[in-house]
């Protein structure tokens, strides 16, 4: 579904990412690992074009992709849960479903049952404001949102960084089932170690922003890869 040829990210005269090369298949969860300051969320923002990349080339669901803005990735079935989430906070929770109804068709401008399924809260919840929601609930809810635009591609910024240990473990199961349905490849940027090592089909370790690891279950230890991640 994805794959990234040595790509590089400026941020002005900063390099902050150098010949990253990496790939995510349908029906698996990649997960990008490293400590604060690697290089993970640029690299999710030069995937979803929120940030334009400096080099190197991008193929999705086996089309080279050129430097495209991330409303037009979107459109392309890239859908970006970003770190810190960006939902609307004065919209109700159904309008901030709504806002993934730009990437879509008229025609196709309903919310899934299968939201509400997998995030029973937003169901009840869906007159509320989004910023009256607590941080899991609005977690929920990005993702949701993600959802609603039917992606090929989920990206997901540290899902689980300052939610409650019951929304962690249901994003989990979330995961999961989305993962085993085979229509979508993940990548989840995550410092959680064990929630990641749960979930992941396949490692990459950024390293001031240069893969210093990759591989899949089969060819990484869980040592091997806690010694990559920790220095």
């Amino acid at each position: 579904m994805l794959k990234i040829d040595n790509l590089t990210l400026h941020y002005g005269h900063s390099q902050i990412l150098g010949g990253i090369s990496m790939t995510a298949e349908a029906g698996q969860v990649t997960c990008v690992m490293g400590t604060n300051g690697v290089g993970k969320t640029s690299l999710m923002k030069a995937i979803s074009g929120t940030h334009p990349r400096s080099g190197g080339t991008v193929r999705f669901d086996g089309a080279e992709i050129g430097r495209l803005p991330a409303h037009a990735m979107a459109q392309r079935g890239v859908a970006y849960v970003p770190q810190g989430r960006e939902i609307f906070p004065l919209l109700t929770v159904r309008e901030n479903l709504e806002i993934g109804f730009s990437c879509l068709p008229a025609a196709e401008h309903a919310i899934p049952d299968e939201i509400f399924e997998l995030f029973p809260v937003l169901r009840q919840m869906q007159n509320r404001r989004g910023g009256d929601l607590s941080g899991g609930q609005q977690q929920q809810l990005a993702i949701a949102r993600a959802l609603i635009t039917r992606p090929k591609l989920l990206l997901l910024d540290e899902p689980t960084e300052g939610i409650q240990p019951n929304i962690i473990q249901h994003i989990g199961d979330v995961i999961r089932h989305l993962r085993d349905r085979g229509e979508m490849a993940i990548v989840l940027v995550e410092q959680f170690f064990d929630f990641a090592y749960d979930l992941a089909d396949r490692f990459i370790v950024l390293r001031q922003g240069q893969v210093t690891l990759a591989g899949d279950r089969s060819s990484v230890s869980r040592s091997e890869l806690l010694q990559g991640v920790s220095v």
